[in-house]
């Protein structure tokens, strides 16, 4: 794994360790895949240069990688886990495997709205998940209201320990999904509660 610190006109240093500001990008070649990491204050202008020279490094390489966008605090479980490693500087060779991220179709779901069509079950959890995408709140955060939720669910009357609240917290962090797709999940259990307390 090598790991690069990407300048303002998409100049490349190497570097040993990261600290994840919000004005820092970072290219990180992991062989099979090639993280461009963005920090919160990145503008539209620098993120399309940077993700051109990525582009233009891989084109050169013998074996082409596949490019995956990541930004500060949207980052999916398994490389979280590794960025402590890479804030302390202790780069390990690592393929991260990560499957095709899911969005949430906002703008989308909105229009359909504002038409007159009437929403449907996927519409209002994408509206849910949306709005809880904007309170900011941290990936760990998510992921354990995600573990009480799924643990309330399966457990019914029985309430979830703090310990096994912990463990599926855990679970769900280096796990490979991403910020969107846990407020998606949240989401849609929550709609699907307000539906089942409404029919009940």
């Amino acid at each position: 794994m090598i790991v690069y610190n990407v300048g303002i006109r998409g100049g490349l240093k190497k570097i040993r360790k990261a600290d994840f500001k919000e004005d820092e990008v970072y290219l990180i070649d992991d062989s099979k895949t090639m993280y461009l990491w963005f920090g919160s204050n990145i503008t539209k202008k620098r993120r399309d240069l940077s993700i051109d020279k990525a582009k233009l490094i891989n084109d050169k390489n013998e074996n082409t990688a596949n490019i995956q966008i990541i930004t500060q605090n949207k980052e999916y479980g398994a490389f979280i886990a590794i960025k402590d490693s890479l804030k302390k500087g202790e780069i390990k060779k690592q393929h991260l495997e990560r499957r095709p991220e899911l969005e949430i179709q906002f703008e989308e779901t909105l229009e359909l709205i504002e038409a007159g069509i009437s929403p449907d079950l996927e519409a209002e959890i994408t509206l849910v998940a949306h709005k809880l995408s904007l309170e900011n709140k941290s990936y760990k955060s998510l992921c354990q209201t995600l573990a009480k939720m799924q643990l309330d669910l399966t457990k019914g009357l029985n309430k979830a320990s703090k310990n096994e609240i912990q463990k599926k917290t855990q679970e769900i962090f280096e796990s490979s999904s991403t910020y969107e797709e846990v407020c998606w999940l949240i989401a849609q259990l929550n709609v699907i509660a307000d539906k089942s307390s409404l029919d009940s």
